[in-house]
């Protein structure tokens, strides 16, 4: 066997290696909804990176609230929603989204305000 195939050999176990897991990492993510199935040392991040893009993904859907107007963050279940709304029942409108979603504990609405 030459040189080049002994380099060659390592060099794709390493790629196919990464490829899987590369395959499997995202499975285990989409698998955990903080329901206790799949549950993994860290469990915040993932149910919070889970509930800021299920309520910024309801308000870009809903046509009463500009959803492209309010940044979304989440910690350990708080969401807090950043930004300025046309109206005072768009404010509303939008806290009552946030309340709706999943694993939501509190929403925080002090940096949300009416033009």
């Amino acid at each position: 066997m030459s040189n080049n195939a002994l380099i060659r050999m390592p060099t794709l176990a390493a790629l196919v290696a990464a490829g899987a897991l590369a395959v499997a990492a995202p499975l285990t993510l989409a698998n955990d909804h903080g329901d206790g199935v799949g549950d993994r040392d860290s469990s915040q991040p993932v149910t919070d990176t889970w509930i800021t893009t299920k309520v910024k993904s309801t308000l870009l859907a809903d046509s009463d609230v500009a959803g492209t107007d309010i940044n979304v963050t989440t910690v350990d279940g708080v969401v807090t929603l950043a930004g300025v709304l046309g109206s005072q029942a768009a404010v509303e409108r939008a806290i009552d989204l946030a309340r709706g979603i999943e694993g939501v504990v509190a929403v925080d609405t002090r940096a949300l305000t009416v033009r």
